[in-house]
């Protein structure tokens, strides 16, 4: 590729062709091995939710510190092996001029000197996706593109890496969130990198900026990071679990909001068998149950077996009278009356 191509969209980014720096020493991070993030990711546009995502996992610490960048309405971006941690927010600058993720990847890899030892993938808002494997990347290093998606690996213990990705996500019919895990287990399975694990990342974004409202999306759906561990993935799909418990939990409330209880009822009580050691979603759940002017039984039993097994069952006790006195539970005599019923 030409090193001197120019490109005039790149004009408004700042810091382009600026050396990679080390905050802390000063050193230019391709220089540092401890700095090579040498793994395996996927990039990707969920094709029903237009939602974009990147998961990853290596054998460095922190992994979601430098590898993933992502934003609503814009696209998703991984940077590996010997990671340029400009390419993020300046790959990300180039998204949202509405550059295609092709040309994003031409202009980041044509103005740097490190191209040779960088592994970069791209996903734009379209669910267009391009990558580049630099020559010089620890072997064995590929990609693979598939339709709304990029894998990539670089430093793996042995071949068919990325096509164990590639198959991996597209045959799971699951949650976006858990088709992007299950790549990175495929990947895994086939020994991953070969120096082991130690961290992992899975982060997931609305596919556009602002909802009908005009609220911001600002906050991602996952923005999940297993900084250290012996195993992050099995780690990292405990925590993706919890999280989408959380989102249950969240339209259930969105459903009560909209006076459509008996569906509120339904996701609640999947989020509840989903994460069961989440004891909270049940407390919060009977609380606003019972704070409507409704029979207390559903709310009853939401909360009595949660308290059955919990040692702080008086903390508990003690929060719904804390959440009727600063008046979260705004009908007059709220906790009481569930008290009373659970006793």
């Amino acid at each position: 590729m030409d090193k001197h191509i120019k490109f005039e969209y790149l004009l408004d980014i700042p810091f382009f062709n600026t050396p990679v720096m080390d905050p802390v020493g000063g050193l230019q991070m391709r220089e540092d091995p401890l700095l090579r993030f040498s793994t395996y990711s996927i990039v990707a546009r969920d094709p029903v939710s237009g939602q974009f995502g990147v998961a990853v996992q290596t054998h460095q610490m922190c992994v979601g510190v430098v590898v993933p960048w992502l934003s609503p309405g814009l696209g998703a971006l991984a940077t590996q092996a010997s990671s340029n941690i400009h390419f993020g927010p300046m790959g990300m600058a180039l998204l949202a001029q509405g550059i295609t993720a092709e040309r994003v990847v031409d202009a980041l890899v044509a103005t740097d000197e490190g191209a040779h030892s960088r592994q970069l993938a791209v996903v734009d808002r379209e669910g267009r996706a391009a990558a580049w494997t630099g020559e010089r990347c620890i072997p064995v290093a590929d990609h693979r593109l598939g339709s709304g998606y990029s894998v990539q690996a670089n430093m793996m213990l042995g071949p068919g890496v990325v096509g164990a990705m590639a198959e991996a996500y597209e045959n799971s019919q699951e949650d976006f969130a858990v088709r992007l895990l299950r790549a990175l287990e495929a990947a895994q399975g086939l020994g991953g990198d070969i120096r082991g694990m130690q961290s992992a990342a899975l982060k997931v974004v609305e596919a556009r900026a602002f909802d009908e409202e005009g609220r911001s999306h600002d906050m991602p759906l996952f923005d999940l990071r297993v900084d250290e561990h012996a195993n992050p993935l099995q780690e990292l799909e405990r925590l993706v679990r919890l999280r989408r418990a959380q989102w249950l939990n969240h339209q259930g409330f969105e459903h009560l909001e909209g006076e459509n209880r008996s569906d509120a009822l339904k996701l609640w009580r999947q989020a509840r068998d989903l994460a069961p050691e989440l004891e909270e979603l049940g407390f919060w759940q009977a609380a606003s149950l019972a704070d409507q002017d409704q029979p207390l039984d559903e709310a009853v039993a939401i909360l009595k077996p949660i308290l059955e097994r919990e040692a702080n069952r008086e903390d508990w006790i003690d929060l719904l009278r804390r959440i009727q006195q600063c008046g979260i539970l705004e009908r007059e005599g709220t906790a009481e009356a569930l008290i009373k019923a659970l006793t």
